[in-house]
């Protein structure tokens, strides 16, 4: 396998916000595949990817920010976000055995919860689990909701009391 992030199947039309995290979980994955340093690959992706076309594929024009935010946030605190994963999932699925682009799913959907407030907790869950489906038509989308919105109820509890914009209906 090389260090390519794999395509998703075909979505439909995308915002910057949403681009943005679709590129830092590909981002992600290239960086645990390949071992390259996160201000390389966010590079790369901002001079060749984002925006432009690439083998017939249209990328959708990135919030580069939050792009960049997401990549290097969730690798300065990657050990932070798999102990708290972790103890989101069961022993018999630890997350080293979860698939890399699973991984890294989970990983920026629990950095966006730890470390942005300004996100609600429903986009957040929403955005991530758009992305699993968007890579996956098995359980792995169930996974990440389920995981994400577990994090959510103990990372964000405020979100959660009395209606706040947080979420107070179940992620889907």
């Amino acid at each position: 396998m090389s260090g390519e992030p794999p395509a998703p199947r075909p979505a439909g039309g995308t915002r910057k916000r949403s681009v943005a995290r679709l590129a830092a979980v590909q981002a992600l994955y290239q960086i645990d595949l390949s071992g390259a340093k996160p201000a390389t690959v966010i590079a790369e992706f901002q001079r060749h990817r984002l925006g432009r076309e690439i083998d017939g594929e249209q990328y959708g024009e990135a919030d580069p920010a939050l792009f960049a935010d997401i990549v290097t946030g969730t690798i300065e605190r990657q050990a932070d976000l798999d102990r708290a994963i972790s103890g989101s999932l069961t022993p018999d699925w630890p997350l080293e055995r979860l698939e890399t682009v699973l991984r890294a799913i989970l990983r920026a959907g629990t950095y966006e919860l730890l470390a942005r407030p300004d996100v609600p907790v429903r986009v957040a869950i929403s955005e991530y689990l758009d992305i699993a489906h968007a890579f996956y038509a098995g359980k792995e989308p169930g996974l990440v909701n389920g995981v994400l919105d577990r994090l959510a109820h103990v990372l964000r509890p405020a979100d959660f009391a009395g209606g706040g914009d947080g979420g107070d209906a179940p992620a889907r």
